[in-house]
C-alpha cells in the first residue's frame, strides 16, 4: 500500500479528469446503431489528443482503450463490430496514463428507451458508489467501504459480484489494497491519508454467480440477469474523501436522461 505525496495526487487528479472527460466525449456517440468499436477509437483518439495514452491497451494483452460491456455483461467487454441496440445498457470502462501515473473510471449508460427495472439497476448501483465514498477516510477501514455498498444495493435484492474488486492506483493501473464491494464493517486494512483508490460497485440485477468467456476477458452474470458498474478514484483524507476523477462531464453531455 503506497501513500501519495500532494504533487502525486495532482497527477493522478489529472489522469483522473482525462478519463473523466474521455467518458463524456463517448457519451455523446452512445446511441442505437453505434458499433463499440466505433466508440473504442472516440475515446483513443480523445485520450491522445489529451497528451496521455491509453491506459488499457496492451495491459495484460487487453486490445482495446475502453472496456465496453453490455447487458449481462459485467466487465471487460472486448470492442468490435457489435452494435449497441435500444433497450440496452453499456458500461464503459476507462483508462490512461500520462506523466508516470493513471486514470481509471466506469459509466453504465441507456441505450435509447431502457425499462425502469433496469434504470433502477443504474441509479443503485451509482448512489451505491457514493455512499462507499464518505466511508474513504483516513482511520476507517476498507471494509467499511465494502459494507456500504454491499448493505445499500442488497437492500433492493441485487446481488453484488466476488471475483472482481475495486482497487488502489497510482503509477500502476492496479495497486494495494483491493477494495471489494462485499464485507463487513470494521474489517480489512485500515486507511492512511493520501491513499488513492479506485471504488467500482459492479452489481447484478439477479445472481452473484459470474462466467468468463471463452475471449478470456468478458465477464457477464450466469443467469444473464442484467448487470451494472460504476467507478471513481478518490483520495483518502482526514474528514471527508476527495474524489479526483467526476461523472460532471457526463452528466452535462446526457442531461435530463443522465442516471
Amino acid at each position: 500500500m503506497t501513500v501519495k505525496s500532494e504533487e502525486e495526487i495532482e497527477l493522478l487528479r489529472e489522469n483522473a479528469v482525462i478519463v473523466s472527460k474521455t467518458l463524456a466525449e463517448v457519451a455523446k456517440y452512445i446511441k442505437p446503431g453505434v458499433s463499440t468499436l466505433a466508440l473504442d477509437k472516440i475515446a483513443e483518439d480523445f485520450i491522445r489528443s489529451e497528451g496521455a495514452v491509453p491506459g488499457f491497451k496492451g495491459y495484460r494483452g487487453f486490445p482495446g482503450t475502453l472496456c465496453v460491456s453490455t447487458n449481462e455483461e459485467v466487465v471487460h467487454g472486448i470492442p468490435g463490430n457489435r452494435v449497441l441496440r435500444n433497450g440496452d445498457i453499456v458500461s464503459i470502462d476507462c483508462g490512461c496514463q500520462k506523466d508516470g501515473f493513471f486514470g481509471d473510471s466506469a459509466y453504465t449508460f441507456p441505450v435509447g428507451e431502457v425499462s425502469v427495472e433496469v434504470l433502477n439497476l443504474l441509479k443503485r448501483t451509482k448512489e451505491s458508489l457514493y455512499r462507499a465514498i464518505e466511508f474513504a477516510v483516513a482511520g476507517r477501514r476498507v471494509g467499511d467501504i465494502s459494507a456500504a455498498v454491499q448493505e445499500y444495493v442488497e437492500g433492493f435484492g441485487y446481488s453484488v459480484v466476488r471475483e472482481l474488486v475495486g482497487h488502489g492506483i497510482g503509477n500502476q493501473l492496479h495497486e494495494k489494497p483491493d477494495v471489494p464491494n462485499y464485507g463487513k464493517r470494521g474489517a480489512g486494512v485500515k486507511m492512511p491519508v493520501g491513499l488513492t483508490i479506485c471504488i467500482e460497485p459492479m452489481i447484478n440485477m439477479g445472481t452473484k454467480t459470474v462466467v468468463q468467456d471463452g475471449d478470456g476477458w468478458t465477464i457477464r452474470t450466469a443467469d444473464k440477469m442484467p448487470s451494472a458498474h460504476f467507478e471513481l478514484t478518490v483520495a483518502v483524507r482526514k474528514e471527508k474523501a476527495e474524489i479526483l476523477s467526476t461523472f460532471r462531464y457526463i452528466e452535462e453531455v446526457l442531461g435530463n436522461s443522465s442516471i
